[in-house]
């Protein structure tokens, strides 16, 4: 797709919306089989990346924050055997489910949104 820029500068809307996607996936995918939290925003971003320079940024951002996630659940999975990973396992869920919304809403809107506490995996 070769979609350009308005006048005023902004961001095509299919570059918008593949980007919210990106996001929104995974809330989708915490509701299926276990991975798909991390699954879902990696296909999509495999498969939309090279079509705007926003995907490809938003679907890393995406990407690296739900495998940070992933390695949080861990950890807390392992220190559940002396009662802190509930708490660490309480705190990832909910960053979880609040911060895609939000980087969706953001992405949406056309800004960029980076999300806290993410180890930079995908460069």
């Amino acid at each position: 797709m070769t979609e350009t820029t308005d006048a005023a500068g902004t961001l095509p809307q299919e570059a918008r919306k593949w980007a919210t996607i990106c996001h929104l996936s995974a809330l989708v995918g915490l509701m299926g089989n276990g991975v798909g939290f991390l699954l879902a925003p990696l296909i999509v971003w495999l498969i939309k990346r090279d079509e705007h320079p926003f995907i490809d940024a938003q679907g890393k951002d995406a990407v690296n924050f739900q495998l940070t996630m992933f390695l949080a659940l861990l950890v807390g999975a392992i220190l559940a055997l002396v009662l802190i990973g509930f708490v660490v396992m309480l705190v990832a869920g909910v960053l979880m489910t609040v911060l895609p919304i939000v980087a969706a809403v953001k992405s949406n809107r056309g800004e960029s949104y980076s999300y806290p506490l993410t180890i930079r995996f995908i460069r």
